[in-house]
């Protein structure tokens, strides 16, 4: 089985467009949505939920009312400001307590417990394309790495079961720890960027975090006629980086409209783009 892993050093370079339109050219596979601070490939893709399972990561503690005596010395010793009393009854604020167990451990009276915290919900989908496994990570929700791994043997557990050929992974931007769970296993990595100072900069930070893993890595550059100077400069960088040029992708105002309705630039028949993209798709193929 393969795990392919598109990535992005920064934010709306592009990155979910390119993999939507992958997923419409991959055959005998399966999508995996690792972005799960922001998921929308089902949006693009029109995935239709099948299953759901609940996310648990970290711990919140409870202070059962009945039990404790108001000594307040849980409320001294969180360092996070999560515990505090009102009228003689103290409780706790779950969206600042950070689970670490000291008012747990210290409470004379034993009233408190450390319970699951409920960070977010795994989802599986059908789209026209194929399965399409994704996640939503709760507001303030911890642990998003954990999350992206659990996505990803989700989608794993799916396609051996269906005997699936690959597994095409839309990955989240930056360099963090989402980003390491998403191309953990990964045998190619394909980064979108865009002709931008910050998309060279960010480009070329995740190229040395690829480069350290030591996986495969290659480049396009998303809107690249809009400053041929500059993707010239990234594409020098990213020879330099050992990464594999690819190509570039014209930008056309169209395809955030078709975006906005749901379609990929090779359903809104924008040849220009999705015959680069096309191209993109098979050039990595052939690696």
């Amino acid at each position: 089985m393969k795990i392919w892993t598109v990535l992005s050093g920064k934010g709306g370079a592009g990155k979910t467009t390119v993999t939507a339109s992958f997923a419409q050219l991959m055959k005998n596979g399966i999508m995996a949505d690792c972005d799960v601070d922001a998921a929308d490939l089902s949006l693009i893709l029109q995935g239709k939920e099948k299953s759901k399972e609940t996310f648990f990561s970290g711990y919140h503690a409870r202070i059962d009312p009945q039990s404790c005596t108001s000594c307040g010395r849980c409320s001294d010793l969180c360092r996070f400001g999560a515990i505090s009393g009102h009228n003689g009854t103290f409780c706790v604020d779950p969206a600042t307590c950070e689970g670490c167990g000291v008012c747990y451990d210290h409470c004379p009276e034993k009233a408190i417990t450390l319970e699951d915290h409920d960070s977010g919900i795994c989802l599986q989908s059908e789209t026209p394309f194929g399965p399409l496994v994704h996640a939503r990570l709760h507001p303030g929700g911890d642990n998003s790495g954990k999350l992206v791994s659990r996505v990803k043997e989700i989608a794993g557990d799916i396609a051996q079961k269906r005997g699936l050929e690959r597994i095409l992974i839309d990955g989240p931007p930056g360099i963090g720890c989402p980003v390491l769970a998403s191309l953990n296993q990964s045998e190619q990595i394909l980064i979108v960027t865009e002709p931008t100072p910050s998309g060279l900069h960010d480009m070329e930070r995740l190229a040395k975090v690829i480069k350290h893993f030591d996986i495969p890595g290659s480049l396009c550059v998303n809107k690249g006629d809009i400053n041929p100077e500059l993707t010239g400069a990234i594409r020098q960088s990213a020879e330099n980086l050992n990464l594999r040029w690819l190509g570039e992708i014209p930008f056309d105002p169209a395809v955030p409209a078709a975006l906005r309705e749901g379609k990929t630039p090779r359903e809104a028949g924008i040849r220009p783009v999705s015959q680069a993209i096309q191209k993109i798709w098979e050039k990595w193929n052939e690696l």
